[in-house]
C-alpha cells in the first residue's frame, strides 16, 4: 500500500528560482505524486475552492512547497489555505475531510541553517516559526511532519542544488512508499530537517 502524494507548489517567480526549478524536476513526474502548482493555475487569485478540496480527499499526504518569504509564504499559498480549509470542510463539528492525513513542507531559505537559532540573525528555528502552519494541520486533524528545508538557496552551485532536488524525490519517494513511520521521524532529538532527510538514504 502507498500514500497518495498532493504537491501544492507556490512561487510568483519560478523562473528566477534555481532551486525550486530543480525541485520541480525532481518530483513532478513521480508516480503517486500529483503536483499542483497554484500560480500556474491562479494567476488572478480566483481559487477553485471545489477542485481543491476535492484534491485534498483523494490524497493522503499534502506538501507546501514555496520559499519562505518572510518567515512564511508566498502570498497566493495564504490564500489557497484560507479558502479551501474552510469551516465545515477543514475543521469544526463536521469538518472532517482532512482527518487522518499527514502535511509537511518543502521550503527554500537564503538564510543558512546557523540563521534559525536563537542566537543566529532570526532568533528562531525553521520549525519554530512553522508553528502556524503546523498548528492548522493539527486543527484539521492531520498528522505534521518535520519540514524538508533548503538553506543558504543563493551559496549553492549547480551540484549542491542537484543534491537538493535530489534528496527532496528520494523523501517523496520514501514517504509514498510508507517507508517509515512518520511518528519516527518526531522521535529523535535531531533537527526537524536533520528528520526528513534521514528519508533520502532508506
Amino acid at each position: 500500500m502507498s500514500r497518495k502524494i498532493l504537491v501544492l507548489f507556490a512561487h510568483p517567480a519560478l523562473q528566477r528560482s534555481r532551486v525550486h526549478k530543480a525541485l520541480v524536476a525532481a518530483v513532478h513526474d513521480l508516480e503517486g505524486v500529483t503536483f499542483n502548482d497554484l500560480y500556474e493555475l491562479y494567476p488572478d487569485f480566483m481559487v477553485d475552492v471545489d477542485r481543491e478540496q476535492t484534491l485534498l480527499r483523494e490524497h493522503d499526504l499534502m506538501v507546501l512547497q514555496h520559499p519562505f518569504y518572510w518567515y512564511s509564504s508566498p502570498a497566493l499559498m495564504k490564500e489557497w489555505m484560507d479558502l479551501v480549509l474552510e469551516h465545515g470542510f477543514a475543521y469544526g463539528r463536521h469538518g472532517t475531510a482532512l482527518v487522518g492525513k499527514t502535511m509537511m513542507v518543502a521550503i527554500s531559505a537564503g538564510g543558512r541553517e546557523t540563521a534559525y537559532r536563537e542566537e543566529g540573525l532570526n532568533h528562531y528555528t525553521i520549525a519554530e516559526l512553522l508553528r502556524p502552519v503546523e498548528q492548522t494541520a493539527r486543527l484539521c486533524g492531520m498528522s505534521w511532519l518535520p519540514p524538508f528545508v533548503v538553506h543558504g538557496t543563493h551559496l549553492l552551485d549547480d551540484h549542491a542544488t542537484a543534491r537538493e532536488a535530489e534528496d527532496y524525490r528520494r523523501v517523496l519517494i520514501a514517504l509514498r512508499d510508507e517507508a517509515v513511520d512518520p511518528a519516527a521521524l518526531t522521535a529523535t532529538t535531531a533537527s526537524s530537517s536533520e528528520r526528513i532527510r534521514s528519508l533520502a538514504s532508506t
